[in-house]
């Protein structure tokens, strides 16, 4: 379900339109979301079988899909095939990802090395924070 402004068809209804009451979002039905997490413009989902789901403005890779494009209905990120995720988060304009092994995922704006990987590079597909990196390690 969401509501709200939604003029960068951040809300999943295949539209730019607000929603004054909540709406359910028909692309994640049958799907069993557990987690949401809303960032300034996009939303991640992730599933009980551990998949993930953005939409929302693309811009930087945010939405993790390998390009900057909107998605204003709910896309699986496809990078996570054949991994389980058990945590998601959205920041402003980038996000991350927990594996059940342990290790995080950032993707999205690099600036100022938001994403952990030691740089400023944008990320357009999701990219696991590397054992060693300033910063880094697993959570367990």
């Amino acid at each position: 379900w969401s509501w709200g402004g939604g003029f960068y068809g951040q809300l999943g209804h295949g539209d730019r339109q607000d929603q004054l009451l909540p709406k359910k979002v028909e692309t994640l039905a049958g799907q069993h979301a557990v987690a949401v997490s809303a960032g300034q413009c996009h939303n991640l989902a992730l599933t009980a079988n551990g998949s993930v789901w953005s939409w929302g403005v693309g811009s930087e890779g945010k939405l993790g899909h390998g390009d900057e494009q909107r998605q204003l209905l709910p896309k699986k990120v496809e990078a996570f095939a054949g991994q389980r995720v058990v945590a998601v988060s959205a920041g402003s304009y980038h996000s991350l990802a927990l594996t059940a092994d342990g290790a995080v995922w950032s993707w999205g704006d690099g600036g100022f090395g938001s994403l952990g990987h030691g740089d400023e590079q944008d990320q357009l597909l999701p990219k696991k924070i590397e054992a060693g990196a300033p910063g880094s390690g697993a959570v367990v």
